[in-house]
C-alpha cells in the first residue's frame, strides 16, 4: 500500500496548494477504480482531479496563467 499511501500525499498536497489560491476541487482524491486489480503493478493508483463548477475552472485556469508570469 505504499502506492496508495504516496498518492494520498500529493493529493493532500495539491489539496493544500489550491487551498493557498482560493481554489477547491471538491471531488479531488485517489480513484477508488484504481485500487482494485491484482499482478505486480497492482494497484496502481491515479489522482482523480474531479469535477467542478465553471467558477472554479476560471479560477483555477487564472491561478495557472498568472503562475506562469
Amino acid at each position: 500500500m505504499d502506492r496508495l499511501r504516496a498518492a494520498q500525499q500529493v493529493v493532500d498536497q495539491l489539496k493544500s496548494e489550491l487551498d493557498a489560491v482560493d481554489v477547491v476541487l471538491p471531488s479531488l482524491g485517489v480513484d477508488p477504480l484504481t485500487l482494485a486489480g491484482s499482478g505486480p503493478e497492482s494497484p496502481y493508483p491515479l489522482v482523480d482531479l474531479g469535477r467542478c463548477n465553471i467558477d472554479t475552472a476560471l479560477r483555477l485556469a487564472a491561478v495557472l496563467s498568472e503562475g506562469r508570469r
